[in-house]
């Protein structure tokens, strides 16, 4: 309300010194008269004004301070979080190649320790097929060696039969049928 009626005397006072009366302007006094009038006018409005100003440009330029003070230590804030990021990527990016390097040597070891892991397993099925194979060739030998003896036993059970074929005759195979014939009728005869 302060404020309303202070601006509506500012304006009058204004409207009021910039409008002389005409009467008075015709006479030397009514100029001396509308000089201090102009001056009173001026030093009223310049006193608003600076009223006006000293009450509430501080208060408003404390508050645009205080938010200029709030934009800058986040914006220093940011900068160092960025600082920090982009030293941390520096960081990262400046041992990255250990870090390559490192992992291509674990990568070497480990396909080192699975190929010695392939060739001993390799190895072991390897002896493990030699085992079977030599227990195949005994026993296949054994099978053999027995049916070599068989074979053998037969083939000197026919030679044996043709040589005692031989050596008895005609004559001699009668004499034997008739013993044979002699023993059933008489075991036939006692039973």
């Amino acid at each position: 309300m302060k404020k309303l009626f202070l601006a509506l005397a500012l304006t009058v006072g204004v409207a009021y010194a910039q409008e002389p009366d005409k009467k008075e302007a015709d006479t030397a006094e009514s100029k001396d008269d509308m000089l201090i009038w102009k001056w009173a006018n001026f030093v009223i409005m310049a006193g608003g004004l600076g009223y006006l100003i000293s009450k509430h440009l501080p208060p408003f330029l404390g508050s645009r301070t205080g938010d200029i003070q709030k934009d800058i230590n986040e914006a220093q804030a940011q900068k160092a979080a960025a600082e920090k990021r982009a030293s941390e990527m520096d960081a990262r990016l400046a041992t990255l190649g250990a870090e390559i390097e490192k992992f291509r040597v674990e990568a070497k070891a480990e396909m080192e320790r699975e190929a010695a892991r392939i060739r001993q397993e390799t190895a072991h099925q390897i002896e493990k097929i030699h085992r079977q194979a030599e227990q195949e060739i005994e026993s296949a030998a054994s099978l053999a060696s027995r049916e070599l003896s068989a074979y053998a036993a037969k083939l000197s059970l026919d030679l044996a039969e043709q040589r005692v074929r031989a050596r008895l005759d005609a004559g001699a195979e009668a004499g034997l049928v008739d013993d044979f014939t002699r023993d059933l009728q008489t075991q036939g005869a006692k039973n």
